[in-house]
């Protein structure tokens, strides 16, 4: 809502369009750079010199556009083209340029579908999102994220990238307990979200062969803020957010935003397991000719409930719920289970709170600076230090009821997966130089060169305790192997070999060139890329003695190994008209799993030593597509094929290390229809994918659904604005053997919006309005624990159930 009543796109409405809600319609309004134009008789003809020097400010002009907050010059309205075709794009490109010039497929999320969506994170938010694979079953973070085409791996994001104002969160997105999404919150700092699948993203970032997700800040200069107040209606939970541009003078102006907030979480336990918030800023100075430098600095310290599978039957192949334990709301942890002892870096033992879950910690400092130059050489170089580190709780089912337990009361044996991350903190620096040469005759031809380099630590201790737990989804006890209630472990156990007491210290240290040359010629765009990632990796990995009560220094292991790969991308766009364009691209891009997953967990000392290659994942894909708008209707379909040859590593739960081929083919199509005052925004994704090397050959990838699609839509009467997001996934398989059914789900959230007054609105929002489970992932756990009557256990894991929340909004 806006405060003239007129329509402007809100919440999930906007979620699941081409390019779904920009930063407002400021951006909208963003144009191309300039084209040269003929020169009129009373004025002498421009020089190629002239026309080359202005082309970096004209492009750095519709870049800031596209960057420069959410905040809208003027509201967008019903019949407009809300997709914005005409948006400009930075992310995974070499080249701004609008969405129906580039050839890639991208969508955006703007500050309102973060914010004010019933979702829970920005990865669940994610999930309406066509070609994105989102389980954000495990909280505020832990997500397993993908793009079509390309296969969901161990855990985290392996092959897609999560970027903040377009550097790496982290430079590998599969981090045992460490995944990107852990230090990212979306508040109202957060001005867009970009979201490219494919694309020229395997030449423009590292480890980022599938796609790029990019949260772009506010940086206040268009003025505004808001302030924000919500609550939990069907759980206990009290947030506050706050976003505030600041003028500091005629060319120097900044954002301050952020959150806090604390309660319950949305699964029912006695305990406040939610507490912290974070704080971000921005001061931008711009300088002549589009120029600008830009700091920005950022404080989090968050502490949420990190939910993991929990014990189910498999009932003629697939799995359902058991009685007494309801996968949309069982949560373990209360004050039965005050805390864990356990052993950190230097083997003293240390006392540790369950209920901590996922504890997030960030400190950053960014600058970003673009310079242009009289000769259409521009300058642009971003640099951020950011000291991250955590921790990680969580209980997981390794098995049923253990033969040596004499309690009358049902339990199960869990792991309690207690990870300090130590030390994830990262330095990134990328350099970018463009020239620009206008032709004539409405053709120029950009040359880009980059250099990327940068470091990332990934430092963790593994200390995990094995524990009987009430087979209960709410108010859980813990018992000795007598069956008498405790609060102590039962034994650290051996479910999983001993891997359970371990420290590692692993630097990466990333250099990556890359190039790109981009010729436009009117309605024809063709580009080219090439990128060659290089990483050194050094450290050590050692692992505990037999009995778990120090590390055992004959386990060490020596981390000294090179690696290094090339991508390449090469794409076409070409307009038919103002209003319809096709594409053409084909990439080549690498991922590199993360070292506790390839190096050391597998055991493989010569990959260690650099006597072994350090195993690469290569992603091959060509994808085609039409982008179409007409008055009221925006559409917009891609064919795309992928291969893929994983070498991916050990899961930590099936203790697997998996190394198959992929391929995938399908279509992914999105459209947006506006009916007066109804809007109707839909997608869907049909993918046809199978495994081609390696282990069971010719089956279905793993949680790979046939079918998923997305429909919201939204209706305004007057003050009132309603909608819903639903959000449909078909029949799985939970792994790659194929015996073990994931049923398909459909699950609705609604909301309403209400505008009381000038600038105040109020929000109900209703997530899984009809209470459904949607199972996202499952393994079996027969690794030595079983029921009493010898069969395996199996685990699987769901989305939350209903909940419900109330928003107050006052924008200024």
């Amino acid at each position: 809502m806006n405060p003239t009543g007129v329509y402007r796109a809100q919440p999930m409405a906007a979620a699941i369009s081409l390019a779904m809600m920009t930063m407002g319609a400021a951006q909208a309004q963003a144009v191309e750079p300039a084209q040269p134009q003929p020169a009129v008789a009373q004025a002498p003809a421009a020089t190629p010199a002239a026309e080359a020097a202005k082309a970096p400010a004209a492009a750095a002009k519709a870049e800031a556009a596209s960057t420069d907050g959410n905040k809208a010059a003027a509201p967008a309205r019903v019949g407009d083209d809300g997709v914005k075709l005409e948006r400009i794009v930075i992310t995974g490109t070499s080249t701004a340029r609008s969405k129906m010039k580039q050839s890639v497929s991208v969508s955006s999320l703007s500050a309102e579908d973060l914010t004010s969506a019933p979702a829970a994170s920005a990865s669940e938010l994610l999930r309406s999102v066509p070609g994105v694979r989102s389980e954000s079953t495990g909280g505020e973070s832990n997500a397993n994220l993908t793009v079509r085409g390309v296969p969901l791996s161990a855990g985290g994001s392996r092959y897609v990238q999560f970027q903040e104002d377009g550097l790496p969160v982290l430079l590998v997105g599969d981090i045992s307990f460490g995944t990107a999404d852990t230090f990212v919150r979306a508040d109202y700092f957060t001005g867009s979200v970009d979201v490219v699948r494919g694309g020229s993203a395997s030449t423009m970032a590292t480890n980022s062969p599938g796609g790029l997700i990019n949260f772009i800040s506010e940086t206040g200069k268009l003025g505004g803020g808001s302030l924000g107040y919500s609550t939990g209606l069907t759980y206990r939970q009290q947030r506050a957010d706050f976003g505030v541009s600041l003028k500091l003078g005629e060319r120097t102006y900044g954002y301050v935003g952020g959150f806090q907030r604390v309660g319950e979480g949305v699964r029912n336990t006695d305990m406040n397991v939610e507490s912290g918030g974070q704080v971000r800023m921005s001061l931008t100075h711009e300088l002549g000719r589009g120029g600008y430098v830009r700091a920005t600095i950022k404080h989090l310290n968050d502490r949420t409930p990190t939910f993991m599978p929990v014990p189910v039957n498999v009932v003629n192949g697939q799995v359902q719920a058991i009685s007494g334990v309801d996968p949309r709301t069982a949560f373990f942890i209360n004050s039965n289970w005050p805390h864990d002892v356990v052993r950190d870096s230097s083997g003293q033992l240390l006392v540790t709170r369950p209920a901590d879950g996922m504890r997030a910690k960030s400190d950053s400092f960014g600058v970003e600076a673009r310079v242009n130059f009289d000769n259409g050489i521009s300058v642009t170089n971003r640099f951020r230090l950011a000291r991250n580190s955590g921790r990680f709780i969580a209980p997981f089912p390794a098995g049923g009821q253990p033969t040596d337990y004499l309690g009358s009361v049902p339990v199960f044996s869990a792991h309690l997966f207690n990870t300090s991350l130590d030390d994830l903190g990262n330095q990134f620096n990328d350099l970018r130089v463009q020239k620009q040469f206008e032709l004539g005759e409405s053709r120029r031809l950009t040359l880009t060169g980059g250099l990327f380099s940068g470091e990332q630590r990934i430092f963790q201790t593994w200390y995990w305790n094995r524990y009987n737990v009430e087979l209960t989804d709410s108010g859980a006890r813990l018992f000795d192997n007598n069956g008498n209630v405790t609060t102590t472990s039962v034994t650290q156990g051996s479910t999983w070999g001993y891997c359970c007491m371990r420290h590692q210290e692993t630097t990466i240290n990333a250099l990556a060139p890359y190039a790109a040359v981009t010729f436009d010629a009117g309605p024809l765009s063709i580009d080219a890329s090439a990128r060659h990632d290089r990483q050194r990796l050094s450290g050590f990995w050692v692992g505990g003695n037999a009995d778990n009560t120090a590390y055992d220094p004959s386990s060490l292991v020596v981390i000294a190994n090179r690696t290094s790969a090339p991508s390449y991308s090469v794409g076409a766009n070409y307009e038919l008209n103002k209003d319809l364009a096709v594409f053409a691209r084909l990439s080549r891009g690498v991922s590199w799993a993360s070292p506790d997953r390839t190096i050391v967990d597998a055991g493989n000392k010569l990959a260690a030593s650099g006597a072994a290659e350090i195993a690469i994942n290569r992603t091959q894909q060509i994808e085609a597509g039409v982008k179409y708008r007409r008055p009221g209707l925006n559409a917009a379909a891609t064919v795309f094929s992928a291969r893929t040859e994983e070498d991916g590593g050990v899961e930590v739960t099936t203790r697997q290390y998996l190394k198959n081929d992929f391929r995938s083919n399908g279509v992914e199509g999105e459209v947006q229809w506006n009916l007066g005052a109804l809007r109707l925004l839909g997608g869907l994704t049909l993918t046809d994918a199978k495994i081609t090397g390696g282990s069971n050959i010719g089956n279905k990838p793993r949680r790979q659904p046939k079918l998923t699609w997305q429909l919201s839509p939204t209706y305004v009467a007057g003050p009132v604005e309603l909608g819903a997001q639903i959000v449909s996934t078909g029949d799985s398989y939970t792994q790659n053997d194929n015996t073990v059914k994931l049923p398909g789900f459909t699950v609705v959230n609604a909301f309403v919006n209400y505008e009381v007054t000038q600038g105040l609105t109020f929000s109900l929002g209703v997530n899984n309005l009809f209470d459904k489970i949607g199972f996202t992932e499952g393994e079996a756990q027969n690794n030595g624990c079983c029921t009493p009557g010898g069969t395996p256990v199996y685990v699987a894991r769901s989305i939350n159930g209903r909940s419900a929340k109330a928003t107050l909004r006052y924008s200024f």
